[in-house]
């Protein structure tokens, strides 16, 4: 005999009740103060402030001094004196030339010169002779011509002793010096090559590497929004332009910059201009040809600093971001301009006292209610809790 439990009807009902009741309670908990299940985010409020503006540029390194080494005579290379990569001082011999042919010529002329001297002693002294017998048994065309033959002794004597400082100046040109201070590259020839005089092909190229230029391209239409920014008074110039450098590696580089020259032209092509900039060296990072980043602090604009970790770019390229209004989320479209360290630099979407949503965005939509959680964030981008004195004191 098999025997059945039937509870009571009021038992039953309260049974459902308490199983009903059980498992309803964790949504309820969940629910805000309308009934609608709410999200509790981490938020910060937003200030204005003075934002270092700063403008990043493409840019190029270009040798300071730069100087292709040419024979200026021709011959046979007897020598290279330097080593490849060794920096060299303005005046160092680089190459020698096989000077033999070079040294007789030179001793040729100089004996033409000698020669010359000899014949311009015999003259004066045929000069000063017949102009003291001249009253006598000299005629006076006599010593005229003997004035004329001085003068063509000077005239030979001159233009041979021109003849014997370009014998000397080739005779000089065989050892091929540096004109300036810097790091020769390698030789393109060897010892035994013939050269000629000022030939097509360089032997070596000497690089002054210390300081270095770097060349920036910049739009004529952002250096007319730069100045418009400032005759608006929404762009204080700085009283001195801070220039730093990135790296290939994005290093950042630990010397400053300074102008050389702007340019007076724009680019008919690229609708750019070009500036030069300058930096030391001495360590030799910046190589001539190497691709840098530079950036140009032009002074200070007052904005709002919206950390970057808070914001999404949409495909169409808008900026956008949530901020807290009333317990729920709402969603703003930035404009920025520019960045500084890990924030945007925003000019409107946001103001002063807004609420951003900083932490909890996984899945928040515009319209979702929230709770709202004070957070702070550092300058890695590492978002924590606010102190529980910020809290009392924001609640205050």
């Amino acid at each position: 005999m098999t025997l059945m439990f039937r509870p009571s009807a009021p038992l039953h009902r309260t049974l459902l009740a308490a199983l009903a009741l059980t498992f309803a309670t964790p949504a309820l908990a969940q629910e805000g103060p309308q009934g609608a299940r709410s999200t509790q985010v981490g938020v910060i409020e937003l200030s204005q402030s003075d934002v270092p503006y700063t403008v990043t540029l493409p840019g190029r390194a270009v040798a300071f001094e730069q100087v292709d080494i040419r024979p200026r005579v021709a011959g046979v290379i007897s020598e290279i004196l330097y080593q490849a990569g060794r920096p060299v001082r303005a005046g160092t011999p680089l190459f020698t030339i096989d000077g033999d042919t070079y040294a007789a010529d030179l001793k040729s002329a100089q004996a033409t010169v000698d020669g010359a001297k000899a014949a311009l002693e015999a003259a004066k002294a045929t000069y000063a002779r017949y102009k003291k017998l001249e009253t006598t048994s000299i005629s006076t065309e006599d010593v005229e011509a003997a004035r004329v033959a001085v003068a063509q002794a000077e005239a030979t004597l001159s233009s041979a002793e021109a003849d014997r400082d370009m014998a000397q100046l080739n005779f000089d040109r065989t050892q091929i010096t540096s004109p300036i201070s810097g790091v020769p590259d390698m030789a393109t020839v060897s010892v035994g090559a013939i050269v000629t005089a000022n030939q097509a092909d360089a032997l070596t190229t000497v690089t002054r590497l210390d300081p270095i230029y770097v060349d920036v391209k910049e739009s004529s239409r952002q250096m007319l929004e730069h100045r418009a920014m400032w005759e608006a008074g929404t762009l204080t110039r700085a009283d001195q332009v801070d220039i730093s450098l990135t790296l290939e590696t994005g290093e950042t580089y630990d010397r400053k910059g300074s102008f050389v020259s702007p340019s007076t032209t724009v680019s008919s092509t690229t609708g750019t201009t070009e500036m030069r900039l300058q930096f030391d060296n001495p360590e030799r990072k910046i190589l001539p040809g190497q691709f840098l980043r530079v950036e140009t602090t032009l002074g200070t604009t007052r904005a709002v600093l919206v950390p970057q970790r808070a914001t999404t770019r949409g495909s169409d390229g808008t900026l956008s971001a949530f901020v807290a209004v009333a317990g729920k989320a709402e969603k703003r479209t930035l404009t920025e301009n520019g960045s500084y360290q890990n924030a945007w630099v925003v000019t409107d979407g946001v103001k002063a006292g807004d609420q951003l949503i900083l932490d909890g965005l996984t899945n928040l939509q515009d319209g979702s209610a929230i709770t709202t959680v004070p957070v702070t964030i550092d300058a890695q981008g590492v978002v924590q809790d606010a102190p529980a004195t910020d809290t009392s004191a924001a609640g205050n």
